[in-house]
């Protein structure tokens, strides 16, 4: 490796690449040749705009070529020079602020009339102002999980559990975030309890559980498992029609809000001024914020976390399609510390008989009307056997938007997707049964919940099961414009 300078620049490039790489100095300067002799760097005297000294100092067998001066004139003269006598050994060269990589090629071009390869260009002023962005983002990234660790340090001084509170039916994203914290906490000296109040019935999200060794709870609303924690946090969840096991007073409990969705102000308002809010609306995975923390303060993470965090992002940004930058750096970090046969294990689990059942059912029951089909599975107690039988039924050819409903105890579940990009699900199913229960999600996927109310007036079940997908069916085909028949 030769470098062309052996001032300040020069001498600290050298000083840096001393003992990993063979390197040589092209100085003219007679005191800085003798200085920087004596100081053990291997050194040819001259000007390396000639090329006698370029051959001196061996340029022909040159891996890389460094020009440090930053001399407009100096620098061109030099690649001219260097590319006379070797074609096609990598240049990285300084240049003035005010000047591109296009601009002194063309100004060589110009001059000595030929076109010249430059392989690598830094300006010191755009050098400098990456690397004040590069510390400013690794200070944002601290100061979050610093926040958080400050506000634990703040609670363990009042009390030493915390109830970590998932959505009611936790998918993988909250379940692995959800550990991920309670690891924090414990680090701290908490007692933690995970808990949700709904159903994991999803053979992965059952499987990324049992795998893992995930300890998670159930518990039930107004139950003295969660009034006897002081403090509450929540995960990946909001009090919007996903989490149902807290009641008013529990809210002045909750001091720890994370989640990738935006925050309803009407929900802010009701949580202490003082408690510890992450919300990143421009995240897709609560997990990425979560193995951000884990990065940033260089805490030491285990297989299965990783792994379980992993899975969280893979599965929450549609198998890696959608990623912000956050999203990608929790990738990098944890991809190496990943079991990827206990991930392929999650991600492919044995199916239970009755999630079987319920697919079955599903393509059975199904009828079409153009490229949309609406199926009903019956009475169920797998509330996500639902939102497997849609994926399922949308990948039936001539499909695009698929409705899957069931009765799960005293309500209607409902999951939807489509691929029609014309069409927003989320939206469809807030306007076709937000009136008459809860509706939403986002453009491809969403789900919604009625309570069965007047249809439990049914005198029997099939009564029931024919009342209740007239209904859903005509809602559904009138919020997507299409009429029935």
């Amino acid at each position: 490796m030769l470098i062309l300078g052996g001032g300040v620049i020069g001498r600290s490039i050298a000083e840096s690449l001393k003992g990993e790489f063979d390197v040589t100095i092209i100085e003219k300067d007679e005191i800085r040749v003798k200085s920087l002799s004596e100081s053990g760097y291997q050194v040819v005297p001259g000007d390396f705009v000639y090329t006698a000294t370029l051959l001196k100092a061996s340029i022909n067998k040159a891996d890389l070529v460094i020009i440090t001066t930053m001399d407009l004139q100096t620098i061109k003269r030099a690649i001219q020079v260097i590319r006379t006598n070797n074609k096609d050994v990598p240049i990285l060269t300084l240049i003035p602020d005010d000047m591109s990589v296009d601009d002194l090629r063309n100004s060589i071009k110009e001059e000595f009339e030929s076109d010249v390869k430059i392989d690598y260009a830094i300006s010191p002023r755009s050098a400098i102002s990456k690397v004040v962005v590069d510390i400013v983002e690794v200070f944002g990234e601290r100061k979050n999980g610093t926040l958080l660790l400050k506000k634990l340090h703040e609670l363990k001084k009042k009390g030493d559990s915390l109830l970590v509170v998932m959505h009611d039916n936790p998918d993988p994203d909250s379940m692995a975030s959800a550990m991920a914290l309670k690891r924090i906490a414990q680090n701290i000296g908490f007692r933690v309890n995970v808990v949700y109040g709904g159903e994991i019935t999803h053979s992965e999200n059952r499987a990324l559980m049992n795998v893992l060794g995930m300890e998670m709870n159930k518990v039930s609303r107004g139950s003295y498992e969660i009034k006897k924690y002081p403090f509450i946090a929540l995960i990946d969840c909001q009090p919007n029609g996903n989490l149902t096991i807290l009641e008013d007073e529990d809210f002045q409990k909750i001091q720890i809000v994370i989640d990738h969705h935006q925050i309803l102000q009407s929900l802010k308002e009701k949580i202490p001024e003082n408690a510890f809010f992450d919300i990143r609306a421009e995240v897709n995975a609560t997990s990425s914020i979560l193995a951000e923390y884990f990065r940033s303060l260089n805490m030491n993470i285990d297989t299965d976390l990783a792994t379980g965090l992993f899975y969280g992002i893979y599965v929450d940004t549609k198998k890696f399609s959608k990623l912000s930058n956050v999203d990608l750096k929790a990738i990098e970090f944890l991809a190496e510390k990943v079991n990827y046969e206990l991930l392929d294990k999650i991600e492919n689990p044995d199916i239970p008989t009755e999630t079987a059942e319920i697919l079955a059912r599903a393509i059975l029951n199904r009828r079409i009307y153009k490229n949309i089909v609406i199926s009903n599975v019956g009475f169920i107690s797998n509330r996500d056997a639902i939102a497997q039988s849609a994926d399922f039924l949308l990948r039936l050819e001539g499909i695009t938007t698929v409705l899957v409903f069931g009765i799960v105890d005293d309500r209607i579940e409902i999951s939807s997707r489509t691929r029609d990009v014309r069409v927003n699900i989320g939206k469809i199913l807030k306007d076709a049964f937000g009136d008459i229960g809860s509706g939403g999600g986002h453009a491809q996927a969403g789900g919604a919940r009625i309570n069965l109310g007047i249809f439990k007036l049914a005198k029997d079940k099939n009564s029931l099961l024919r009342l209740v997908e007239e209904a859903i069916t005509e809602k559904f085909l009138e919020a997507l414009g299409i009429k029935e028949g």
